[in-house]
C-alpha cells in the first residue's frame, strides 16, 4: 500500500504542474501507456494522475489509457516516447536502462534494505534531482518526469527458492538489461529474455523455470496459476519512472 501511494503522491505533483502550464479552448487528449493491467498499482497510477489533470486544468487536458502493452512493451514504448507517438509512459527503471544504461543502478540487487529505506531513498529530493539529470541529460525526445516504486520484486516458481544455489541452472525469465543478466548470472542461473505478455505461458510450458517481479504484478496476471510458489526474496526494488515525451513537453505554455 505504501509504494502505491507514493507512485500517486508523485503523480499528483506532475499533474499540478501539467495543469498549470496549459490552457487550451478545446479537450487535449494524450495517450498513457503501460504494459501492466489496468488493475495494478501501475493502473492506480494512471488513474490519479489522469483524474487530477483533468481537474486542475478544468477538463482541457485529458489522459486515455493504454494498459496490457497495447502500444508495446516497455523498450518499444520508450522508442516511442522519443519519437512523439506516445505521449506518457510508465516503465520499469530496469527497462529505462534501454535508453540510458546508468538507469540500471537502480535496479542492482539488494542495494536496499528495507521498504523504509526504498522509500526513504525515491523520496530524498537528492536523489530524484540527480535521477532526472541522469536521464534527462542524455535521454534524447522525452523526458523522466517522477521516480515511483511497487516495492520489492520476488522469484515464483514450482519450486521453493531458499538460497542462492537454489538457483543454480534454472532459466529464469529477467528483463532485457545487463544489470539483470549480470546479477542473475552470477548467482548461476540461465537468463531468458522475452516479453512480459509470453511469461504465463512460459512457465507453464517450461522454456522458462522461474521468473522474478512484483506480489501486484504475480496476482493480476495470474502467473501462480502456472508458478504456484513465490519466495520472497525481495532481491531488486521494483522501482519506476513516469515519461513524458519532449513533443508534449515543449507544446506546453509557461
Amino acid at each position: 500500500m505504501r509504494s502505491k501511494l507514493l507512485i500517486c503522491a508523485n503523480v499528483l505533483l506532475i499533474a499540478a504542474a501539467a495543469a498549470a502550464a496549459v490552457q487550451a479552448a478545446e479537450p487535449r487528449h494524450f495517450s498513457f501507456a503501460y504494459d501492466q493491467p489496468h488493475t495494478t498499482a501501475y493502473g492506480i497510477g494512471a488513474d490519479t494522475f489522469a483524474g487530477k489533470l483533468q481537474e486542475l486544468s478544468k477538463g482541457a487536458l485529458i489522459i486515455d489509457q493504454f494498459p496490457g502493452a497495447q502500444l508495446g512493451q516497455e523498450p518499444q514504448v520508450l522508442q516511442k516516447l522519443r519519437t512523439g507517438d506516445v505521449d506518457f509512459a510508465i516503465t520499469s527503471t530496469a527497462n529505462s536502462a534501454t535508453v540510458q544504461p546508468e538507469s540500471g543502478v537502480f535496479s542492482i540487487h539488494f542495494v536496499f534494505r528495507s521498504e523504509d529505506h526504498l522509500k526513504k531513498a525515491l523520496t530524498d529530493p537528492a536523489v530524484v534531482a540527480a535521477f532526472k539529470e541522469m536521464m534527462n541529460s542524455k535521454v534524447e525526445g522525452a523526458r523522466t518526469l517522477a521516480l515511483g516504486t511497487m516495492g520489492f520484486r520476488d522469484i515464483y516458481s514450482k519450486r521453493e527458492i531458499h538460497r542462492l544455489d537454489d538457483l543454480k541452472n534454472v532459466k529464469v525469465r529477467v528483463q532485457a538489461t545487463a544489470t539483470e543478466d549480470t546479477m542473475f548470472s552470477a548467482y548461476g542461473a540461465q537468463t531468458i529474455h522475452m516479453p512480459f505478455g509470453d511469461v504465463y505461458t512460459s512457465l507453464q510450458t517450461g522454456v522458462v523455470e522461474a521468473a522474478e517481479n512484483g506480489v501486484n504484478v504475480y496476482q493480476m496476471n495470474k502467473h501462480y496459476e502456472v508458478a504456484p510458489i513465490m519466495s520472497l526474496t525481495e532481491h531488486e526494488a521494483n522501482n519506476n519512472v513516469i515519461w513524458v515525451s519532449d513533443k508534449v513537453w515543449n507544446s506546453l505554455t509557461d
